[in-house]
């Protein structure tokens, strides 16, 4: 496909390749660190709760061939990018369009063993983006209340919720879980002495376990930005370049 309004762009080195509008809602390093957190066997179901063009779950299927993936995606522009992604991969990857609140039937009868999303990061009131699509993505139109409530729903007993958000929402997130599933936190730092802007939070459901909050992951080299190379850290560039897995349970481990 060709399309003046899309940009065809390269994850994990090449090995994952996704169209994604130019001026809208773009997939960045969010949804690959996502993927590489989530600890998925073959064979094993995955249910993404708002993909976007699929770009997590296409970079989770890339390092874990033989899962069983779902995406559900309530924009019709991006579920259908997602649609031919997926083709375009190779990737064993289903596209449901259809909103959050509002599941098909057969969706709300499945349980999965993993449930991943990237929710919107900003709150309903504040400026509009130019781009409705990016609005609609970034803008918290659905409380994320509601989108722990029917993670923890879609997933089995002992299986596991993992997302990225803003650390300004850690204490909403891990409120959502108390008592109902275990946490393990991994911060995101920019660049080391620097607060961590991003979190992962992975929630076992049904889990006691204690919570870990585990040392920063930190993405770039140095204190500032220098030319054009990324001057990732060995850590980060083997996760956004080789498909290297971040196992959070190992990391809580020692």
């Amino acid at each position: 496909m060709t399309e003046p309004g899309l940009t065809r762009d390269a994850f994990l080195d090449g090995k994952v390749i996704a169209w994604q509008p130019r001026e809208g809602y773009r997939a960045a390093t969010d949804p690959v660190f996502l993927a590489a957190s989530v600890p998925a066997r073959a064979g094993q179901s995955v249910l993404e709760l708002g993909c976007g063009v699929g770009v997590a779950s296409l970079c989770l299927a890339a390092r874990v061939p033989g899962l069983d993936c779902t995406g559900l995606e309530v924009q019709a522009e991006y579920a259908a990018l997602a649609r031919n992604n997926a083709a375009e991969n190779g990737a064993a990857l289903t596209v449901v369009e259809a909103d959050l609140e509002a599941l098909p039937t057969d969706l709300r009868a499945r349980r999965f063993d993993h449930v991943i999303a990237n929710p919107p990061y900003y709150a309903a009131q504040g400026p509009s983006a130019r781009d409705a699509g990016r609005d609609k993505a970034l803008r918290e139109d659905t409380p994320l209340a509601r989108w722990i409530d029917t993670a923890l729903r879609r997933t089995r007993d002992g299986g596991h919720i993992t997302m990225i958000h803003l650390t300004e929402r850690l204490p909403e997130l891990l409120a959502g879980f108390a008592g109902r599933a275990s946490c393990i936190v991994l911060p995101l730092a920019a660049r080391a002495q620097r607060p961590a802007r991003r979190i992962i939070v992975q929630a076992r459901k049904g889990a006691r376990a204690p919570f870990v909050l585990l040392a920063p992951l930190v993405i770039h080299q140095g204190d500032v930005h220098l030319g054009d190379g990324d001057f990732f850290t060995d850590s980060a560039r083997a996760v956004l370049r080789d498909c290297a897995a971040m196992d959070l349970r190992d990391m809580a481990l020692g």
